[in-house]
């Protein structure tokens, strides 16, 4: 079945603000858990895939005001990162997930090549084929361009505390990344450098490929999720936000 623009098919990318006149272009690569009725839910009660197993958890939110707030373009996903990862290698074993956390994806269990091929050319090449182009786009007119990928963490990972608010993450953008984790530490929040998770090739897609392979300056953002479950969160995040990117 060819993916189409009804609700159980909708686009593998949502575009906002094409031409916002903002450098910095943001991406939520984890925006969605929608999960066409075809899988019948991957074998999961609804209850599973509405935890942060199944998107970022406040992220989309975030990313849509922080698109008004800078007046920057933004690229959100259209499909549960349960079906296939958008920040994942294709090679990467956690690009369709078997296991996330401590839940067994049974829908995920001995895929043919055809049904990977699937997923692939509809969820995963549309969204980063758009984000390609936007960007030679925007090389073509010789724009100033950065990259933020928003994306959420748990409170708690396999009964463990984190300690942070959020975390900055980079590789060949330390400059930058160190600038916002001490703007975003102004506020008195625990922020840190390359926490709860690290960039890495083989476990990244966005920053490497998007970002460096280009040249471009460019950082994942990654906020507590708890912290924007809810409308205030999300407001006082992206403004936050908004205030640390503009410096």
């Amino acid at each position: 079945m060819p993916a189409d623009t009804t609700a159980d098919w909708p686009e593998a990318v949502e575009i906002l603000n094409p031409h916002g006149r903002s450098p910095c272009v943001l991406t939520c690569e984890h925006a969605s858990r929608h999960i066409p009725s075809e899988y019948r839910g991957l074998g999961l009660p609804e209850a599973e895939i509405a935890r942060h197993i199944g998107w970022d958890i406040g992220a989309a939110e975030v990313t849509r005001r922080l698109s008004a707030l800078l007046d920057a373009p933004a690229f959100l996903s259209g499909y549960s990162r349960l079906l296939i990862d958008l920040n994942r290698p294709l090679d990467a074993d956690s690009s369709i997930p078997l296991r996330s956390e401590t839940t067994d994806i049974p829908g995920n269990r001995d895929l043919d090549a055809a049904e990977r091929k699937r997923r692939t050319e509809l969820m995963f090449h549309p969204f980063h084929a758009a984000l390609a182009a936007h960007f030679d786009d925007r090389a073509r007119q010789e724009r100033s361009t950065t990259i933020l990928a928003i994306h959420s963490f748990t409170p708690v990972f396999k009964g463990v505390p984190r300690p942070w608010h959020a975390g900055v993450l980079f590789s060949h953008s330390r400059d930058w990344g160190e600038a916002l984790v001490r703007q975003l530490g102004r506020d008195g929040l625990t922020v840190a450098a390359n926490e709860p998770y690290v960039i890495a090739r083989d476990e990244d897609y966005t920053i490497p490929i998007h970002g460096e392979d280009r040249g471009l300056p460019a950082l994942l953002i990654e906020i507590r999720q708890d912290l924007i479950a809810d409308e205030a969160g999300v407001r006082e995040w992206a403004a936050r936000l908004a205030r640390a990117v503009a410096i």
